[in-house]
């Protein structure tokens, strides 16, 4: 039988068929437009992320010779960890550009990348440019991110199978917090954020973690040996006074108070206290989070010799400056940087 909306309209007079028509004709093309316009918008978020490799790239090309002819990293002196706590397996430039820095700065360490949208079932890769690019790395592994065996023998492992944990506010970031601590205490090695540009070896700086503005600490860069006192206060500490309602209570707050009970201190400052170093802001915050859009200015080869004279690593502050259109070839900072220290993920952002 006819439905009976159509059924309807097979009764309407003429001009008024016409004008029904007209309409389910519109909004057929509306919907078509839309579906086609987010199709768009998806694929071009985060300036090309979703495109492929180019069929001429060559690993050859950007990678340095001793590290494509290695089969494997020598004996590590510690992991570079790289942790994604959301489910996303479509990273963009600066995801990129974060782990190739490091794994052209650390050659002779282990580039771990823990990724919780990667099935442990599955052992192949999505598809996507970024696993393409890093897989010319032979010391970069990507490996799924198993959060209960992470955790597991932690004080975190309670904390973490909570059932209503992941309704919280700010869950994803509290998240990747609980997650650099427990690697940290668990593994020992470095952590990073994925929005970091690495411009030397930070194998030098352990036990250490940087400054980041006025009496405050940030954990975006850890460098600790495993089980470490400190690391194992922070994990306590991270349950004890556990508040989910304010940003960066479980972060750059829990590290700066644990960090002043350690050193019996009021005040951060740049020192070193009970084998614990809290490095200047220069260290690896040189653009305070304040000042991001200085990334996006001009400045000379001079000017940036100048800024990062004494700099292991920038931190791009990625929440505030991912919108922001960068210039590329330019002489703004950032753009700088990525065509010195990831030269093969400028050039796919060149070519997008």
């Amino acid at each position: 039988r006819m439905p009976k909306h159509l059924l309807k309209l097979t009764r309407m007079p003429q001009s008024h068929k016409f004008q029904a028509l007209f309409i389910l004709i519109s909004l057929f093309l509306s919907l078509a437009y839309l579906t086609l316009y987010w199709r768009i918008t998806e694929d071009s978020y985060g300036c090309g992320q979703l495109n492929s490799l180019p069929v001429e790239f060559s690993c050859a090309h950007y990678v340095p010779f001793s590290l494509l002819s290695a089969s494997r990293p020598p004996p590590s002196r510690g992991n570079v960890f790289f942790v994604e706590t959301s489910e996303r397996t479509n990273p963009g430039y600066v995801f990129s550009c974060s782990v190739e820095s490091a794994a052209r700065t650390h050659p002779g360490s282990r580039v771990v990348v823990l990724m919780k949208g990667l099935a442990k079932e599955k052992p192949s890769l999505p598809k996507h440019w970024v696993f393409s690019l890093l897989s010319c790395f032979p010391n970069v592994e990507i490996q799924p991110l198993d959060l209960p065996e992470l955790f597991s023998g932690t004080p975190l492992a309670k904390w973490y199978l909570w059932p209503l944990r992941r309704w919280e506010p700010h869950f994803l970031p509290i998240l990747s917090d609980a997650c650099r601590i427990v690697l940290m205490w668990k593994f020992g090695g470095i952590y990073l954020d994925t929005d970091f540009i690495v411009l030397k070896n930070l194998q030098n700086l352990t036990n250490a973690l940087g400054i980041q503005g006025e009496d405050e600490l940030n954990g975006a860069f850890l460098s600790f040996e495993p089980k470490h006192e400190f690391m194992e206060l922070c994990m306590k500490d991270f349950v004890k006074n556990y508040n989910s309602w304010i940003w960066g209570s479980q972060g750059p707050q829990l590290l700066t108070r644990v960090f002043k009970k350690w050193c019996s201190i009021r005040t951060i400052q740049s020192m070193s206290c009970k084998g614990v170093r809290a490095l200047a802001p220069q260290a690896v915050y040189p653009i305070p989070w304040q000042d991001w859009r200085k990334l996006f200015e001009a400045l000379s080869a001079l000017e940036l010799h100048k800024l990062l004279k004494n700099t292991y690593a920038v931190h791009i502050w990625n929440k505030m400056s991912h919108r922001t259109r960068l210039e590329i070839p330019s002489q703004a900072l950032l753009a700088q940087l990525y065509s010195q220290f990831c030269p093969a993920t400028y050039a796919k952002m060149k070519q997008d």
